[in-house]
């Protein structure tokens, strides 16, 4: 049988294909503070409030992300300050790709039209994408859609902006719970799953396994 050759691969851009370093960020605020346990813990803290905070209303990630480190700082012990949490959110859009994402990219977008879908700002998101080395058909943010992943309804939107159903696209992440969870729920069968080491596996949720962008080509038989 022939691979599977969807209408458009869609992406989760940070952690997937923007090497996302919030946890680098982290250590580099508060490598004073906390030795190498506690750091551990605060780092896996500000990860898990990152997503409590996206599963509400929308609203602005720059507070998302002061909120989440507002609440791991109280959390472990740590003095909060506000111009620490900005410092974090003015990193974003300087953060670039993993190093097998380019080569790996702009294979597949040769043949395949390329979408993201990223609980990004519109002010964040083109730096990035710019720094990945292939060209996007789309690039879609939660600013846009009103909500953030791992909420259905920037999954829908995107469908209905490019026209498609679930059946017509491959969506690749290397989350389950911010992405592929969703997209299993929404009837996507096609799912890639770039093990990245930041979340276990899930086969219940059904999808390809790689180890980085570089598989992504042969997916699709390229």
């Amino acid at each position: 049988m022939a691979p599977f050759r969807p209408k458009y691969v869609t992406f989760d851009c940070y952690g997937t294909l923007t090497n996302f370093d919030m946890a680098g960020a982290a250590r580099r605020i508060y490598a004073e503070t906390l030795d190498e346990p506690a750091m551990q813990k605060f780092i896996k803290n500000f990860s898990a409030y990152r997503l409590d905070e996206i599963l509400g209303a929308w609203k602005p990630y720059a507070d998302v992300v002061a909120n989440a480190l507002e609440r791991t700082c109280k959390l472990n012990g740590v003095p909060f300050r506000a111009e620490d949490a900005l410092q974090i959110y003015n990193e974003v859009p300087t953060w670039g790709p993993h190093p097998d994402v380019p080569a790996g990219l702009a294979k597949v977008a040769k043949e395949i039209p390329l979408v993201i879908l990223s609980n990004a700002m519109n002010s964040q998101i083109m730096s990035n994408v710019e720094k990945l080395g292939a060209p996007f058909y789309k690039v879609i943010t939660a600013e846009e859609t009103g909500t953030y992943k791992p909420q259905m309804n920037g999954f829908e939107y995107m469908m209905d902006v490019l026209g498609c159903g679930p059946e017509d696209i491959t969506h690749v992440s290397s989350s389950f719970r911010y992405d592929l969870m969703t997209a299993h729920d929404l009837g996507i069968t096609s799912k890639v799953w770039v093990n990245r080491k930041h979340e276990p596996a899930n086969p219940y949720y059904g999808y390809t396994e790689i180890a980085d962008i570089g598989g992504l080509p042969g997916v699709f038989g390229l």
